[in-house]
């Protein structure tokens, strides 16, 4: 995980990073008006529009993506407001989101907010389809990527974690033009569930929503350094893996050397890997790259070296060891089991 450590300023960016790491989310004045977050906002209603929709949620600027619950608000992250904050948050976090990212998670929200706005969640035909909606939330869940009875969104098979994240997915999938989403879920489960959001929303077409708000709520965010402090799973991560998988390293990365060969390797390979594990298992991207951060330090701290043969065959050893990592942890909150 990327530390935003007070340094002796390198350059331009480094001076005005520590500037804007002080200052509270409030006062950097952000708005949506005018900034790309609009043009994706106007394409949301556009789309909303061209499916028969009256509701336009409205939106806030959060320190995540969200609707309150029962609320029909979007939250956006409001680093996505500023450029300067975009660096900032792919500093930390290597997981920005692009211009299609964006939109995939407005319609997931936007399905959020219709469902509170129509109370569907209370109906015995939306139970019936997506299940209870009282079941608990849990942030790390167990996965089955190759199940048919839920659609493929946005990453993390999102769909899988509870039954209104079941819905949302689904309505934004129906929601994104050119999905052909009768023809690509053709005898999946999930079809099903499509149908039904086609079906209540040509029902609902422009009917006013049971429930609206005027306002947004309103958050106090505290300081940018305060934020990503919240957000570290190194110390966490760190502490379930500790020295465990030394090992397992030295099995995949063979002897030490002069140099940290490996943990260079690594560095330079790590997106990818990152990416990789999480998508497949369904753990948040955050704490996979935690773990492949203190794997890294520990490859370091030992002065491992490369081993002989195919850079590929270790590409695809160390994945699969990262990616076993990530679904322990989804499985049984352990990365190593001791």
């Amino acid at each position: 995980m990327a530390e935003f450590r007070e340094e002796t300023p390198r350059d331009g960016w480094e001076a005005e990073k520590l500037a804007v790491l002080s200052k509270k989310v409030e006062e950097l004045q952000l708005r949506i008006e005018g900034t790309p977050l609009e043009t994706a906002l106007n394409k949301l209603y556009e789309e909303l529009a061209e499916r028969g929709l009256g509701f336009r949620p409205k939106v806030y600027l959060s320190d995540e993506w969200g609707c309150p619950e029962g609320v029909p608000v979007i939250g956006i992250p409001f680093y996505l407001a500023d450029e300067r904050l975009k660096r900032l948050e792919d500093e930390f976090s290597e997981d920005l989101e692009d211009d299609r990212l964006t939109m995939m998670y407005l319609r997931h929200e936007a399905g959020h907010a219709f469902n509170y706005a129509y109370t569907l969640y209370q109906t015995e035909e939306w139970h019936q389809a997506f299940g209870p909606y009282t079941r608990p939330y849990v942030d790390d869940y167990p996965t089955n990527p190759f199940s048919k009875k839920f659609v493929k969104h946005i990453p993390g098979w999102y769909a899988q974690k509870h039954p209104d994240e079941d819905f949302a997915e689904t309505f934004a999938v129906w929601l994104t033009p050119g999905s052909d989403w009768r023809e690509k879920y053709r005898g999946h489960g999930a079809l099903p569930k499509l149908e039904y959001v086609d079906r209540v929303m040509a029902a609902i077409g422009k009917t006013p929503p049971a429930l609206d708000v005027d306002s947004p709520p309103a958050e106090n965010l505290g300081t940018l350094k305060e934020h990503y402090a919240s957000r570290d799973e190194g110390a966490l991560v760190a502490s379930r893996i500790a020295g465990y998988a030394d090992g397992d390293l030295r099995e995949i990365f063979g002897a030490a050397g002069e140099s940290a060969a490996a943990a260079e390797w690594v560095d330079a390979k790590h997106r990818k890997i990152v990416q990789q594990a999480s998508h497949w298992t369904g753990a948040r991207q955050a704490v996979v790259l935690a773990a492949v951060k203190h794997l890294t330090g520990r490859l370091r701290e030992m002065k491992l070296g490369l081993p002989d043969g195919a850079p590929e065959d270790l590409a695809v050893r160390f994945t699969a060891f990262v990616t076993t990592l990530a679904s322990n942890w989804v499985r049984s909150g352990q990365f190593i089991e001791i």
